[in-house]
Order: C-alpha cells, then structure tokens, then sequence
C-alpha cells in the first residue's frame, strides 16, 4: 500500500495594486462632480448679486422685455473652472495622475463643446420665442409685406426659393463636374492647376464682392443691348451674384468625395472592360452619392442666408413678384433686413417670422438630404 504525500500550498503572494486600475469613478461620481461645481458657482454669484444690491430683473413696460441682471458667461466660465479643477484633483486622489490627466483634457473637450452649443441654443430659443406668433399667422403665408396690417412673407419666400433654386441649378452641375475632371482626368496637368487656384481665390471672395459683379456684368449687357440700367436689379442677376459665392463650395465639397472613393473599385471596374466614363457614372458617383448630397446641401445653407449681394443685385421690395428676370424680387435676408426696426411692431414680429422660417427651410433642406443619403448609401444596397 503506497501512500502519497501532498506538497503544502504555497502561500498566496499578496496582490500589487495596479497604478493604472487602482480605483475608478463611477458615471454617477464624475455628475456630482459636474452638479457639485455648478452649485458652488451659483453660490458665488447670489452672494455677488445679494451684496451689490442691484434687483434680480428689471421689465420694461414699454418694450416688454425682461432684463436679468445675471452674468450668464462669467457663471458658466466659473463652472467650468471648478469643474476640470475637481475632476482633476478627485482623480487624481482615486485613479492616479495618469488617468487625471486623461479626465481633465475630456473634460476640457466637454466644456468646450457646451460653451459651443450655447450660443447655439441660445439663438435657435430666441428665434423660437420671438419668431414663432408671428410664424403661425396665416397672413404670414398668404400676402406679401406691402399690405399694413396684414403685412406677409409670400413674396419673399417665393423669391428665396426662385432665387436659390436658379442658383443650385446652375452651380451644382457645374460644380461637381469641375470636381470629376479634377481628381478623374485632370492627373495635375495645367488646367487642373489653373482651375485649383481660381476656385480657391473665389472660396475668399466677400460677398458684397460678388453683388457688385452680379450687377456690374448685367449692367455691362444691358448698356451694350441699349436697354434700361435702371431695371437692371432681378431675382436672376441675384441668382448669379449666389452663384460665385455657391461654386467653390459645391467644388470643394465633391472634390473631396469623390477622392475618397478607393481606387480598388476603379480598377476593378477598368479590368473588366468598362469604359472610364461609364465607371464614374456607375461606380464612382454611387459610391459618394450621400457626401455630394451633404456637400450640395452646406452650399445651399452657405448662399442662402446671403444678404449683402442680394441687396446690390436682386434689390428689395415689399411687393409681390413671380418673374425672377425683371423687377426686384424679395428674399428672407432683405425681407429681414428691411422690416427690423423701421415700421413698428408688426414688422419686427415680420422680422422674426422671416428668421425663423429661413432657419427652418435649411433644416428642411438638410432633413432632404439624410434621407437621400440614407437610400443611396451603397451600405443599403441600393
């Protein structure tokens, strides 16, 4: 009978303690932090506004406006500051210096994302506010903004879509056109080189430059045809003046897609027999359909709230005007423009209404295009 020993266990070896996993703060943590520093820099600024002596608010009868006598800026400022000082520290104290230091520079990209949106979301709440009694106004859709007392926005609505549209058509084939021959035939030649360099100078043009050609060349033409200079100004020559401010933008945009698009699917295509032209048309513009799209669409919002070249060149009116190629013809800029702070409190309730429509006709045109991007997106298999 054998019998068979067991070797003692070792002793287990005390656990080291890792440096870069000796503690963690929660998600719940790291917000009382966040909330923590708020609560102190609201502190701060009740006891500043407690010892000047200055009331909380003032209403102005006559304006109807509400005036805080609170310094919004300098009390997120001082929040932010307590913030990125207590996620340091604290983490510092629980988590080691390394894992400090990656918590304070997300937090400074959080605190920089915040004072980003709310100037943001200051401005889209005061539009709101002050845009939408006037926006839901049926006289607001149904007359133009000659009539007092019944002052609308038709004719400039009319005139934004007329002039816009002329312009997108005008400078969305060409551009990415020019796009295609750039990355597909130029290959770097002179041509290529000479059309980089104008549309860079173009992408700098200031706007009221743009106007004042706009209406430079027509008048050009009109004195040479011996027509009337003093007609000159149309929804048309607007579109154009919209035009050199539209192509670069739509250029650069496609430019850059159309160069993400990897050269395996153009050799693929080439190796099977496919003409150049037909791979660009098949194979290339599918592939960054939904980019163009996007491109298109930040050139439109670029030129739409244009105000300075449709003043020279489209000129303003209060009157109603289908015909964008002869008379004046409104915009939601001008319509702006013209209406705040001259004729009373109907027109700068006419003034908010315009603003508020021109921000929601961009949401409306980038809305258009997610969906467009999201059925052509060669991701779906369409």
């Amino acid at each position: 009978m054998s019998t068979t020993t067991t070797a003692p266990a070792a002793p287990a070896k005390p656990r080291v303690k890792n440096a870069l996993t000796a503690g963690h703060l929660s998600r719940g943590q790291v917000t009382g932090i966040a909330l923590g520093a708020l609560v102190i820099s609201t502190i701060v600024f009740g006891l500043l506004w407690m010892l000047s002596g200055d009331p909380l608010y003032i209403f102005t009868e006559q304006t109807g406006k509400l005036t805080l006598n609170f310094n919004w800026g300098a009390w997120l400022a001082l929040t932010a500051v307590l913030y990125l000082l207590g996620i340091y520290f604290i983490s510092r104290q629980i988590e080691g210096p390394r894992q400090a230091t990656n918590r304070f520079i997300s937090g400074l990209l959080l605190v920089a994302f915040v004072l980003a949106m709310v100037p943001l979301l200051s401005l889209i709440f005061t539009l709101v506010v002050n845009g939408l009694p006037g926006l839901i106004e049926p006289n607001f859709w149904m007359y133009d903004a000659s009539r007092p007392g019944q002052r609308g926005a038709l004719n400039a609505i009319i005139g934004t879509l007329w002039i816009t549209g002329i312009t997108s058509l005008i400078a969305v084939p060409i551009g990415i056109f020019t796009a295609i021959y750039l990355v597909e035939y130029g290959r770097g030649n002179w041509l290529s080189k000479l059309l980089n360099f104008f549309v860079d100078v173009m992408t700098g043009i200031p706007s009221i430059v743009a106007g004042l050609f706009a209406f430079a060349l027509f008048m050009l033409f009109t004195q040479l045809s011996g027509g009337d200079i003093t007609q000159i100004k149309s929804g048309f020559v607007g579109s154009i003046a919209l035009l050199v401010l539209m192509l670069p933008t739509v250029v650069r945009s496609a430019e850059e897609m159309i160069r993400l698009v990897p050269m395996d699917l153009r050799e693929a295509s080439y190796a099977l027999g496919v003409t150049k032209w037909r791979t660009i048309v098949k194979v290339v513009l599918p592939t960054c359909l939904g980019g163009l799209v996007t491109g298109v669409l930040l050139a439109i919002a670029r030129v739409i709230g244009e105000t300075a070249p449709l003043m020279v060149a489209a000129g303003m009116s209060v009157n109603m005007n289908y015909n964008p190629f002869h008379g004046a013809m409104a915009t939601l800029p001008t319509l702006v423009y013209q209406q705040w702070g001259f004729n009373g409190e109907e027109a700068d309730a006419l003034a908010w209404a315009g603003a508020l429509a021109l921000l929601l006709i961009v949401m409306a045109l980038n809305v258009i295009g997610r969906v467009i991007s999201y059925y052509f997106s060669p991701k779906k298999d369409r």
